[in-house]
């Protein structure tokens, strides 16, 4: 019987005219507007197969034309495969058709049909299904993520404010067997929780992630080069994963999870619209309960369900969890100044001073800062809060190191050591600044000084410095490279210098004598 040129909606109206309401085939044909012949050939086959009106009790149209119109017998041996199995265990790593008729034929023997007849039969039915179908997903291979379209507000109890809660949704590419569940929002932190939770809840990980393009999980998006945030890689490697991200403006690419998200947009969300939520923890209990009752339901067109698939396809092939949760972490560029530190948050930290000028990467928990250069770690700090810098003693240079191991005090023996008159220019160099340590150098070439002229010419010098009103290292330095230290080293500040007030810029008449 070639195949129906009307609708199984057609054929039952037809059928309905002619028992119930008792019109004749030409009216039927005028009513339909169909041809008469039409009308007569539908009702001596519906005659034939011993159908009337109303139809039988549990027979829908789908029944009606398997009933009326069974599929065709191709040219050969009989026994019809069960195209639905081929399809799921195809799914499975290295079954391919060959062994699949192999074992076909052995069940079947002589009535099994020829190889070329069992492809040809299967991919008929597989151009018959719905279009996502034919994808092939590999058993334990893809895990699709994606956010659904509607959010589910969370009322806060005290002040009332409304928050839009995200839903998030994983799907394996196998057995579509679903994961869902609701966050506060869909930034980088929550994308990785979600994800690492998901993980747990299917107890293993597949090869390979493939997201949307959105900005959690992709820094630019390409057809053929996507950039992948550098926090999701790396929470991806240590799971033992890969991200491959869907092409933009493609949404076979994702089939998947677009049918996942519809899925629980209608069988979770849309029986939560009801009911309100005044926290995440109390939607996600529903959620769950709701999850739970989806992956145990039979697929459309399939005598499985999404668990049965799942633990017959995906968790055998999949991989183990790490023996440690991914702790995360957020990643930078960072560039340190002069002073050799980069700042992260408005906190300093140091890194070797040769990097000065090079850009690094910062990776950023929630303990601490670790510094790489090349993919080499050159630093790690303890994290700390705002304000304050963290400096290590081997990424300082050597002058600087020697500037970390004097004190105020120390600078004050030393100088009292030499003279009253050191003393007192080594106090004006630590007084009246925001803090002491920014009149460590200059103490430290006064220091220099001494050991080149000597203690003695130094106390002089300073002498000089403090009677012409320029206690400063300039002065004590020039003093000194001129000799001025030996040739007046007593003259005493005039009176008009005495007016001026006292100031390390402020030199007085004498300093010119």
């Amino acid at each position: 019987m070639p195949a129906p040129r009307i609708t199984m909606r057609q054929l039952s109206e037809i059928l309905r005219l002619k028992h119930q309401a008792g019109l004749s085939h030409a009216r039927i044909a005028a009513v339909l507007d169909l041809s008469k012949g039409v009308v007569n050939k539908y009702v001596s086959l519906a005659r034939a197969k011993g159908v009337g009106w109303p139809l039988p009790e549990g027979m829908d149209e789908a029944a009606l034309e398997r009933l009326l119109f069974p599929a065709p017998v191709l040219p050969g041996r009989g026994a019809e495969p069960d195209h639905n199995t081929i399809h799921q265990e195809l799914k499975r790593k290295e079954v391919t058709l060959q062994l699949l008729w192999a074992e076909y034929a052995a069940a079947h023997g002589a009535g099994a049909l020829r190889y070329s007849q069992f492809c040809e039969r299967y991919r008929r039915w597989r151009a018959l299904q719905r279009r996502s179908m034919r994808q092939q997903h590999r058993a334990g291979e893809k895990l699709f993520i994606d956010y659904c379209g509607p959010t589910v507000p969370v009322i806060d109890p005290g002040t009332g404010e409304i928050h839009p809660a995200a839903i998030f949704v994983a799907v394996w590419g196998a057995s579509s067997y679903t994961y869902a569940e609701a966050t506060r929002t869909q930034s980088l932190p929550d994308w990785i929780a979600s994800h690492q939770r998901a993980l747990t809840y299917f107890g293993g990980c597949p090869m390979l992630l493939v997201p949307d393009n959105l900005k959690a999980a992709v820094t630019r998006a390409s057809r053929y080069t996507p950039e992948v945030n550098d926090t999701y890689m790396e929470m991806a490697r240590h799971y033992g994963m890969a991200v491959l991200p869907a092409r933009p403006y493609k949404p076979r690419d994702k089939a998947k999870v677009e049918v996942a998200v519809q899925v629980v947009e209608r069988w979770i969300l849309a029986r939560l619209r009801h009911h309100t939520f005044h926290s995440l923890a109390a939607l996600n209990a529903a959620i769950k309960d709701l999850l739970v009752e989806l992956n145990e339901r039979r697929l459309q067109r399939q005598p499985h369900s999404r668990r049965e698939l799942f633990e017959r396809l995906d968790r055998p092939a999949m991989q183990p969890l790490p023996a440690e949760p991914y702790v995360y972490a957020e990643w930078k560029y960072v560039k340190p100044g002069i002073d050799y530190h980069v700042d992260i948050d408005r906190r300093l930290y140091s890194v070797p001073h040769a990097l000065v000028g090079h850009r690094l990467e910062a990776r950023i928990t929630a303990t601490t800062v670790e510094i790489f250069h090349k993919s080499q770690r050159v630093a790690a700090h303890a994290r700390h809060g705002p304000g304050a810098h963290s400096t290590l003693a081997e990424h300082m240079p050597a002058a600087h190191r020697k500037h970390q191991q004097w004190t105020p005090g120390r600078f004050l023996n030393w100088a009292q050591a030499i003279g009253p008159a050191t003393l007192h220019v080594v106090r004006a160099q630590l007084e009246g600044r925001p803090h002491p340590e920014h009149g460590y150098r200059a103490c430290l070439g006064l220091l220099n000084l001494g050991r080149h002229y000597g203690n003695a010419r130094l106390e002089a010098a300073c002498a000089r410095g403090r009677a012409i009103g320029s206690p400063s290292y300039r002065s004590i330095k020039s003093i000194l490279k001129s000799g001025l230290d030996r040739a007046r080293a007593g003259v005493e500040p005039s009176a008009e210098t005495q007016a001026l007030p006292l100031h390390a810029n402020v030199r007085g008449p004498g300093y010119y004598h």
